[in-house]
């Protein structure tokens, strides 16, 4: 099987250490780690038009299974890691926009929790009118080192995924938040 992983987010660099940036940001932080065999692609759309780089990459449902997309979540509270496969986009315009370029929900994505949370884990996702604003805003000091611990799981479930498949992977990170 041939791996696609694949980080989204914006580019240009007014738009690192963003929030909506993390899939891009962790991915160029944990490439080097990556087996060489494995494709490696940082789109250069805009989150909204992320299909736009996959309709030549996968080409087929089967090829699909092979993709690996990061993304922000904002329904996950900073710091939570979680696997999906076959999953709506929950409303995340960049997962729409490759789900209708390569015409399935089957591959994987790796959800990069975002949002603030209460001391008992709560999720404080911010009102509607408000969230453009929190997704392109920069985390704030005490955030960024709550994410050296996040970069270190999903350098972790790539290298699950790689070696152990899609199950033990899911498994193992998703009982880790």
């Amino acid at each position: 099987m041939q791996w696609i992983v694949a980080g989204l987010g914006n580019p240009g660099v007014e738009y690192d250490d963003t929030r909506h940036n993390v899939g891009r940001d962790f991915l160029r932080a944990v490439e080097k780690k990556i087996p060489k065999k494995i494709k490696i692609v940082l789109p250069d759309t805009y989150m909204n038009n992320s299909g736009a780089a996959f309709k030549k990459l996968v080409t087929s449902k089967k090829a699909a299974e092979s993709l690996v997309v990061l993304h922000d979540e904002l329904d996950l509270p900073l710091g939570v890691v979680k696997f999906s496969f076959g999953s709506g986009a929950g409303g995340h315009r960049g997962v729409e926009s490759i789900q209708k370029a390569i015409k399935t929900k089957d591959f994987v994505r790796i959800r990069i929790g975002i949002s603030p949370s209460t001391p008992s884990g709560k999720i404080k996702k911010p009102d509607a009118e408000k969230v453009v604003d929190f997704v392109l805003g920069k985390f704030k000091p005490k955030e960024v080192e709550k994410l050296k611990k996040v970069r270190k799981t999903v350098a972790d479930a790539l290298e699950l995924l790689f070696e152990e498949g899609l199950d033990k992977a899911r498994t193992e990170i998703n009982s880790r938040n």
